[in-house]
């Protein structure tokens, strides 16, 4: 029974993008979409198998050699990709897969965990299920989920969260001094304050949260202009280390041509800093811990 419980297929979120597109108001056979797509044969069979799983795609078996065309579940996702609703396109993501729908339920009940300890929760709470997960299969999913912003993962240690806040909440200030205790550390030997690199507190305060980057970005620029004098950005050499991260930040953006939609993540692996002005600040000082934060106020 065990190996014939399903995995999620090594599929990516771009790819299923482009093939639900393809197969948009016409009938593809896996020869057409293996030609179109310029792809192997089993790199097509996988696409088509998990499209159809996840119901973004049906095959239309009627004829010698099945045919593959968009749902109306199909056609909802490639209206919130067009539209750039990322959300409803993770929303149907997340009832429609079975693995992805597991994967968000788990990080909701555990909070901020690593990969090997979701790994571990996940096969022990689907033992006797259908469906059954393992390290590709986190990836693969967590990819979907941070490209279509339902998850985050922190940069610097892995491990992944639900990033449900748009929004910082009206303690912020308080939240962000007890990070930066925990983070503190000394930047350059001129400094005679200790600065924070900013790229480690938004990560630590993203998990916390489950705020996403921007509300955090946004968050801080508020808390900056309302506290002059009491914190203070700085700039970094372009040798900084407060650039440099372990993970690179997933993307996904509507595209020119016919692919729809492209991905990319940052290869080499440099975290922004906060842009005010048009200048990068890539660390933080706290020199009065007297500060006051008004969600309203803009920054």
């Amino acid at each position: 029974m065990t190996s014939e419980r399903a995995t999620v297929r090594p599929v990516t979120l771009a790819r299923l993008t482009e093939l639900t597109h393809l197969c948009e108001g016409t009938r593809r056979t896996t020869d057409d979409i293996e030609e179109t797509l310029s792809i192997t044969h089993r790199r097509a069979r996988e696409t088509i198998l998990e499209a159809t799983r996840i119901a973004l795609l049906r095959e239309d078996g009627d004829q010698e050699e099945p045919t593959y065309s968009t749902t109306p579940i199909g056609e909802q996702f490639l209206e919130a990709i067009r539209s750039e609703t990322w959300s409803e396109a993770d929303d149907i993501l997340a009832v429609r897969s079975p693995h992805y729908g597991a994967f968000l339920d788990a990080l909701a009940e555990r909070g901020p965990t690593d990969t090997d300890s979701l790994l571990e929760f996940l096969k022990a709470e689907y033992e006797f299920s259908l469906y059954s997960f393992n390290q590709t299969g986190i990836e693969v999913v967590g990819d979907w989920g941070e490209r279509l912003g339902g998850v985050q993962r922190n940069a610097f240690t892995g491990d992944y969260y639900v990033a449900s806040r748009n929004s910082v909440p009206k303690n912020f200030q308080y939240i962000l001094l007890e990070l930066y205790d925990e983070l503190e550390e000394t930047a350059g030997v001129n400094l005679r304050q200790r600065y924070l690199s900013i790229p480690k507190l938004r990560e630590r305060t993203c998990e916390r949260l489950g705020c996403t980057r921007d509300a955090f970005d946004q968050g801080l620029a508020t808390l900056c202009s309302e506290n002059v004098g009491k914190l203070e950005l700085s700039g970094a050499p372009l040798d900084t280390t407060a650039k440099n991260s372990v993970l690179g930040i997933k993307r996904i953006e509507l595209a020119d041509g016919e692919s729809l939609v492209s991905t990319s993540q940052s290869t080499q692996q440099v975290m922004a800093g906060l842009e005010q002005f048009d200048k990068q600040y890539y660390y933080l000082a706290v020199y009065d811990r007297d500060i006051t934060f008004t969600p309203d106020t803009n920054p």
